[in-house]
């Protein structure tokens, strides 16, 4: 088995340089591990579904989120109710 050497494989990108979606792959990855830690698995999908671009499910097996990604961190009270 050989030892990797991390610091020449993996390199920090800078978001700023990224192509659109490849931003939204990166916003997603981000959101998703925050989410993991509450207890959330996040299903992406391939196509938007009812304004979502993923769906968060909580351990608990009730709770469902329709989340849709934005360029920046926005939680907006239109959505609490729609189903």
């Amino acid at each position: 088995m050989h030892d990797i050497e991390f610091e020449g494989c993996f390199k920090k990108v800078n978001y700023a340089d990224l192509r659109p979606r490849q931003k939204e792959n990166y916003n997603f990855q981000k959101v998703a591990a925050r989410l993991a830690d509450y207890g959330f698995n996040c299903l992406r999908l391939s196509d938007d579904w009812q304004g979502a671009d993923f769906i968060a499910c909580h351990i608990d097996n009730k709770t469902f989120l329709k989340v849709q990604l934005k360029g920046r961190l926005v939680v907006d009270k239109k959505y609490p109710n729609y189903h």
